[in-house]
């Protein structure tokens, strides 16, 4: 029997320019970018040069701390250039495509049949492992390591996220062989969490167990459930997947492929026509930004959504684990006495001079205005208030700013990475940067202790 989350504090961040149910063909990338950061902590090894040939699904690189895990290409083409930084160290590959794609193919693998150590290998070689994120340090999980549960959230509660409802349809048979699979890497469960009451592609499968989510974002997050079903403690292991990245597992299981196509919503207020794309991984922005229209000349596009996404120039590339690209006014303007007039047109968890409590299903056409200045903490009782998780969060920030490693330990550091903290990062009156603050108190923590 599915078991209930409900999750009640939070905040909803409704935007205007949601995606229409709509698909369209992007036009087709003619160069493919492979962007280092991200995949954080990873130290590449190259297995080509520049100018070597290279088919889809062919090993570009490896990971020096463990050569078996492997990265590939999502086209067939020429790898043109590899773009280095400061002492050398890679940035970005990328390639020029090919007009007739080709693939590199493996034996197809039956999960019903396979052993651990099969689908691990299978994952290694055909480069769909760095898809299986772990906790504790938010980076690609370990090959070697056996997680206690491996958990998905298939209930999207972000701003102007991708539908996984939509994306997902249809894929149920690539959905079943991905969860059958990665069930026999852990003695634990498989667990997922779906929307109350919604008509999910996972409610026909098997495999896992269910969780039934709802409430305000960050219901949705993989760590929300992760903390209300089952914590993580010292010295334990949970691996963390995103629902569409599960079918790019499940059809490489069933054809031997590596196919890094998915549907994309571009989405955001400045778009004309918001909707989902066909796109592959690495391809140019620019391919399927302007065919739906841009509304303003000074605009932001962010490569996710618009709480844990990172900006990027229209000509960028889709990044490794996105389907959210968000297009949002540049908020390059200064508001004279913003802070001591009523305000309509923003959202606020407090009641003081805003009103968007009045409105709780308002869409609001946002900036990226930041509204104040960086200053030291204000203690407010603010993150309190949209944070769900069994954690104080301004004494982990503090904790993780002065590394002291037993209070980041005891206060649950453990258990969360950077997004954990996008909405506190949000309502914070002192424009600190939650996110980066956790992020480096993850480093620091795996360093220290491993």
């Amino acid at each position: 029997m599915p078991t209930d989350v409900r999750i009640k504090k939070g905040l909803n961040i409704n935007l205007v320019g949601v995606a229409e149910a709509i698909t369209s063909k992007a036009v087709a990338s003619n160069v493919y970018t492979i962007n280092l950061s991200d995949f954080h902590g990873v130290t590449p090894k190259m297995l080509l040069k520049e100018g070597a040939e290279v088919k889809a699904g062919e090993p570009i690189f490896f990971n020096k701390a463990y050569p078996a895990m492997k990265f590939v290409s999502p086209v067939s083409g020429e790898l043109v250039e590899i773009e280095r930084g400061a002492r050398r160290r890679i940035l970005t590959l990328k390639i020029l495509a090919d007009k007739e794609q080709t693939t590199l193919e493996h034996t197809p693998v039956d999960v019903s049949k396979a052993t651990d150590d099969e689908i691990r290998a299978f994952l290694l070689e055909s480069g769909c492992w760095p898809f299986i994120m772990q906790r504790p340090y938010d980076v690609i999980a370990h090959p070697e390591d056996v997680p206690k549960a491996i958990f998905i959230s298939a209930y999207i509660t972000a701003p102007l996220a991708a539908d996984i409802n939509y994306t997902l349809k249809g894929k149920e048979k690539e959905l079943q062989a991905a969860i059958s699979g990665l069930a026999k890497l852990t003695p634990g469960k498989v667990h997922i969490g779906i929307g109350q009451g919604q008509d999910s592609p996972f409610s026909s499968l098997s495999g896992f167990e269910s969780h039934r989510v709802s409430g305000p974002h960050p219901a949705g997050l993989v760590g929300t459930l992760i903390n209300k079903i089952d914590p993580i403690n010292k010295g334990e292991r949970v691996w963390t997947l995103s629902p569409q990245d599960l079918v790019i597992i499940g059809e490489a299981f069933l054809t031997g492929k590596f196919n890094p196509e998915r549907l994309v919503a571009l989405v955001g207020s400045c778009v004309k026509k918001p909707r989902y794309y066909s796109v592959k991984i690495g391809a140019e922005i620019s391919t399927f930004l302007y065919s739906s229209g841009v509304n303003l000349k000074d605009f932001r596009v962010i490569n996710g959504n618009v709480l844990t996404g990172s900006r990027s120039r229209p000509d960028g590339s889709l990044g490794f684990y996105n389907n959210t690209v968000s297009v949002i006014p540049e908020g390059d303007d200064y508001e004279f006495f913003g802070w001591n007039k009523p305000v309509f047109d923003k959202i606020s968890p407090t009641r003081s001079l805003t009103f968007s409590w009045l409105q709780p299903n308002k869409k609001y056409d946002l900036d990226t205005n930041t509204n104040g200045e960086h200053r030291a903490f204000v203690v407010t009782g603010l993150y309190e208030e949209v944070f769900p998780l069994d954690i104080y969060p301004l004494q982990l920030l503090k904790a993780c700013m002065y590394k002291d490693l037993d209070e980041m330990e005891q206060l649950g550091l453990y258990e969360v990475i950077p997004e954990d903290f996008s909405l506190t990062e949000f309502v914070c009156i002192s424009k600190q940067p939650h996110q980066d603050i956790i992020r480096e108190g993850l480093d620091y923590l795996q360093k220290e202790i491993g």
